[in-house]
């Protein structure tokens, strides 16, 4: 008789942040999943690590609503899992005790079963308090083991006896947990490793453990590793449904279906039925862009691990910032990247940071500008990479970001730091006029500025969707007319507005305003500005972004080097800085603008 093997569906989570960035509405999926609960589907994967964020960020959606939604669409007997950093829980920065708890508190709250809890550096520290907090709340814990290929030529971690070592480390001491996950995000461990890793497993943990294997078609390589994994005793493997399997994704439920076929082990799904619920997904997905890259193997990865779900939301954000044509530099650049970081595993939020540090590498020069992450990684301040980095680029990060190596746990540093508390987010929300719930709390330290904008109800959208082809000559012909006459349709907080500019007037829905325009920070020029707006040098944008924040305005005196505005760019804040010793004569753009690099900013004199 054939062996019964459980998966967990990802198509809702880890799918959506593989093949769209994580940046999908929640109205648009239920369907899909309602299609997937009638197939027999009831072990899904359904929020945390980026689905939480992108959220707040693009899609002007409450995460803990889209999970009470799910919950409810999926029925009260279905195992849902999310996915959580270990001390960053569902942030790409760590977060203090209280956060730490609270996360698991509102999760549990909020519908969800199980949490699978990693960490990047494989740094068990990191993992102590985030698992206990895990078990006190109820839910069950799933601890994760994270795996890669290192580069050729590189040796020293990520062998099957680096994992053995990290999980007598778990076991010794003594994190609670019900199941272990081995997770490759990457898909570059090779089966031979993946295979010798979980066999030797089973014979240190206790009898009956359940081990699951999680990893990504990325580098061609899903399925033999998936058959691997249950060949050396996994009792589950992580999959997905088109449109959002394969390539950057998970296998596909009707792919590891067949190659199964015949060898012993079966799924015990009904095909068909998974079958109908796929085609009901492609039917919901129709409309978003889907990236080229998503779909197919990278073979460049076995060299440049990155995993699935970063891949395709740093090309969508070179997309944005108008120089896809980085991406193979910048892929290329994060072999070095990882050679010299202390080989960390390719998973948020390392995959970010090595990212960041091969785009500054391909656009700045080899190492003549240090990602933050990155370089707070290098000197510890995330935990204790595998080995440890190389000398020369932690005295850059160190020079760079003037911060000391440390060998503190990223809790205690956090617990110490007052901005890391809830006191101080209570603060936040107490002077913006905002609910200081529990809810509200955990999305403002997670979230930041985001989060806190979502909150006022100030959130952007930034959902990629298919450009529709206007269907007739006529129809471009009154697009044309419209633009001549200034005239557009808006769209804001998902509202339609009719607009007409003209000279200073604005119509809006018939209404008629009068145009003022201002910097995006009040006060006009002090009386210390003696020379023409446009005057003076110029300080210009060091690459594509969007303007974040102004913080500085005209009127203002400052040093050389101060800051002048900060640009989001691939995830970072890069301040933009004076040039020169002087007083800011013009400012040239606002908040929310999307700038290129080389363009003129601000002029100082």
């Amino acid at each position: 008789m054939a062996k019964k093997i459980q998966f967990m569906c990802t198509a809702f989570r880890d799918g959506f942040q593989s093949v769209y960035g994580a940046r999908v509405l929640t109205k648009d999926f239920l369907p899909a999943l309602e299609a997937a609960r009638y197939a027999g589907i009831s072990y899904f994967e359904a929020g945390g690590g980026a689905r939480f964020q992108s959220l707040y960020f693009y899609c002007n959606e409450d995460a803990f609503a889209m999970m009470d939604t799910f919950r409810k669409t999926s029925g009260p007997d279905a195992n849902l899992q999310t996915l959580s950093r270990g001390v960053n829980v569902v942030g790409l920065e760590s977060q203090s005790s209280e956060i730490i708890r609270l996360h698991a508190q509102l999760f549990k709250k909020h519908g969800i079963t199980t949490i699978r809890n990693f960490d990047a550096l494989n740094d068990v520290r990191n993992l102590i308090f985030s698992g206990r907090c895990i078990a006190e709340a109820g839910l069950k814990h799933q601890i994760c083991i994270t795996m890669m290929e290192l580069p050729p030529g590189c040796t020293g971690a990520h062998d099957p006896e680096f994992y053995l070592h990290m999980l007598r480390q778990i076991l010794d001491a003594e994190i609670p947990f019900d199941s272990l996950c081995f997770k490759d995000a990457s898909g570059t461990a090779t089966p031979s490793k993946v295979f010798e890793t979980i066999k030797q497993a089973r014979k240190i943990l206790p009898e009956g453990t359940f081990i699951q294997f999680h990893t990504h078609e990325t580098a061609g390589i899903g399925v033999s590793a998936n058959k691997a994994a249950l060949d050396g005793g996994a009792d589950a493997i992580d999959l997905s449904m088109a449109p959002c399997s394969g390539g950057t994704c998970q296998t596909d439920i009707l792919v590891m279906w067949h190659a199964l076929r015949g060898t012993g082990y079966d799924l015990d799904v009904d095909i068909d039925k998974v079958r109908e619920a796929e085609e009901v997904f492609k039917e919901c997905m129709k409309d978003y862009f889907l990236p080229p890259e998503a779909t197919a193997v990278e073979p460049l990865i076995p060299w440049s691990p990155m995993p699935g779900g970063a891949l395709t939301a740093n090309t969508q954000m070179l997309r944005d910032n108008g120089i896809m044509e980085k991406y193979p530099d910048v892929i290329k650049s994060m072999s070095e990247v990882v050679k010299l970081g202390g080989y960390g595993t390719s998973v948020t939020p390392v995959s970010q940071f090595y990212f960041q540090q091969a785009f500054n590498n391909v656009l700045f020069g080899p190492w003549q500008k240090i990602a933050p992450g990155y370089g707070k990684m290098v000197l510890g301040y995330f935990g204790k990479t595998p080995v440890p980095p190389d000398p020369e680029i932690m005295k850059i990060a160190a020079e760079q970001l003037k911060l000391e190596p440390t060998g503190r746990s990223p809790l205690e540093i956090n617990d110490d730091d007052p901005k890391k508390n809830v006191a101080y987010v209570r603060e936040i929300l107490k002077k913006e006029g905002l609910a200081e719930t529990d809810e509200n709390i955990f999305i403002v330290a997670t979230c930041k500025d985001k989060g806190l904008k979502f909150l006022k109800g100030e959130a952007e959208m930034g959902i990629r969707m298919v450009e529709k082809k206007e269907a007739s000559a006529a129809v471009q012909s009154e697009q044309a007319r419209q633009v001549r006459a200034s005239e557009f349709l808006l769209t804001v907080n998902g509202k339609e507005y009719s607009v007409m500019i003209d000279g200073n007037k604005a119509k809006v829905n018939d209404k008629i305003y009068e145009v003022e325009v201002r910097k995006s920070i009040e006060a006009g020029p002090s009386e210390a500005v003696k020379k023409t707006k446009g005057e003076g040098t110029a300080v210009k944008a060091q690459m594509p972004g969007k303007v974040m924040r102004l913080t500085s305005r005209i009127g203002d005196y400052l040093h050389s080097g101060q800051s002048v505005l900060v640009v989001e760019a691939m995830k970072m804040e890069i301040h933009v800085s004076s040039p020169v010793e002087g007083t800011v004569n013009d400012i040239k753009v606002k908040e929310g603008d999307q700038v290129t690099t080389g363009q003129v900013l601000a002029f100082i004199n």
